[in-house]
């Protein structure tokens, strides 16, 4: 019954097109619910913000203090968008994740017959069955471009006569445990997952343009945890990356180097915090109040910078040696777009410039999104809830059967074949799981 309810709830919010993505983060688990008004931009209704105890780098690391935060997160959102949330859309990031390139091919029975988007999906859902290392487990799969009998660089084949249909795929994988452990999570917490979605995905469609998507771009998103990397050129994901350092080695790092309490260092590097220790002046001191009667502490605020520049180095280091990786270093136009909470430091995109030599902004996600009432959702530590949000329309675009599409296959667009990824491949894994427990469970009893 509680299964009929959720997919009863689950239409009613398709109906009503809301969708809420929910941004399990080491810092924070944020909710964000969102719907499409009458111009097709998406209208952010509310937020909700918990603190995240049980995450760490990434990871669930406390079932039970995830799952109180979520229920927090959500509680929030449905409060201040004044909907109640049934399904939401999980991000998942972590250094787990792994990714690589694969070429698929699929012989077709005639050449009469055109190319349909039945025969592109069938392609990707062979994809998803490739044999990975144990423990790992295939979390998206993203076609970049399709070869019909020896023509290369299709990029949507619908329609095209050939027997012999291949792609290049930019495979993402990442392991069961960490995939299992989050749904279990939201679960607990009442909720269904409608889909399992790479972080740095969901915060380049949040805070990337389609020009710089074409010229070629580096997405850096610094969060609490981690640091993901998503590169695209020609329009197609080329590169992504998790690197397990993000804010927290940075406070981490403050808390030792000027001998203060983590909520201290937290907040001095969000105050006066800069990622170029040039910037600052020799005499400029900050005070921090001692503990119980003890003498306050004054730290030089040159000393502090010079702390975080040496740690946001070093993270940079690991951003530039996965854009050298993907060999398109010389060809990305756009430069780099930072966002995340970590991008907020002061004198962080001076830094990045020079490190690496390509032009640097800020990356704020309201791209595509209408004015809000939530004043906070335009900030670059939002990026990927709201692009979670983004990824939710996407997906009930291409559940919903178009009419016309229906008529005229000639019509389908590029976006519904490139954007083709099968979210229920883990839901299928967890299924497949939990009914072979079942099935031992019925022979003990027997």
């Amino acid at each position: 019954p509680a299964l009929e309810m959720d997919q009863e709830n689950q239409k009613l919010n398709e109906h009503l097109d809301i969708v809420a993505g929910l941004d399990i983060g080491t810092t924070k688990i944020a909710c964000i619910v969102g719907r499409k008004n009458e111009q097709g931009k998406i209208e952010i209704l509310g937020m909700g913000k918990a603190k995240s105890d049980g995450v760490s780098r990434g990871v669930v690391a406390n079932i039970q203090k995830t799952v109180e935060s979520i229920t927090a997160a959500v509680k929030m959102a449905e409060d201040s968008a004044g909907v109640e949330i049934t399904t939401v859309n999980v991000g998942i990031a972590g250094q787990h994740i792994r990714s690589m390139q694969h070429r698929g091919m699929k012989m077709r029975e005639s050449n009469d017959e055109e190319i349909t988007q039945n025969d592109i999906d069938l392609l990707i859902d062979e994809t998803y069955r490739l044999v990975m290392p144990p423990g790992e487990e295939i979390i998206h799969v993203l076609p970049q471009e399709y070869i019909v009998d020896n023509e290369q660089g299709i990029r949507d084949p619908i329609g095209m006569s050939g027997i012999r249909m291949e792609a290049n795929f930019h495979i993402i994988s990442g392991q069961v445990t960490a995939a299992r452990n989050i749904n279990k999570c939201v679960h607990r917490a009442g909720l269904h997952v409608t889909e399992l979605i790479l972080e740095p995905l969901a915060s380049a469609d949040a805070v990337l343009s389609q020009e710089e998507k074409e010229a070629g771009v580096v997405l850096v998103d610094i969060g609490g945890g981690t640091t993901d990397i998503a590169i695209f050129f020609d329009n197609i994901i080329r590169h992504t990356a998790v690197i397990p350092f993000g804010g927290n080695v940075v406070t981490e790092d403050i808390r030792q180097g000027c001998g203060i309490m983590r909520d201290q260092a937290e907040l001095l590097k969000t105050k006066f915090g800069s990622a170029l220790a040039a910037e600052n002046k020799e005499n400029e001191v900050v005070c921090i109040p001692g503990l119980r009667g003890r003498e306050p502490k004054e730290i030089s605020l040159r000393t502090l910078a010079e702390v975080i520049q040496s740690r946001m180095e070093e993270i940079m280091e690991h951003v530039y040696f996965e854009i050298k990786n993907s060999g398109l270093e010389k060809q990305l136009i756009a430069g780099v777009v930072l966002t995340g909470g970590g991008a907020q430091l002061k004198h962080l995109k001076q830094l990045v410039e020079y490190m690496t030599g390509m032009s640097t902004r800020i990356g704020y996600p309201n791209e595509h999104i209408a004015k809000s009432a939530v004043e906070d959702v335009t900030s670059p530590l939002h990026a990927t809830g709201v692009g979670l949000v983004m990824k939710g329309f996407d997906y009930l675009e291409r559940r919903r059967p178009h009419a016309a599409d229906a008529r005229n296959p000639m019509r389908r667009s590029a976006s519904t074949v490139k954007e083709h990824s099968e979210p229920g491949r883990i839901g299928s894994f967890f299924k497949s799981v939990l009914s072979g427990a079942s099935e031992l469970l019925k022979d003990d009893e027997n």
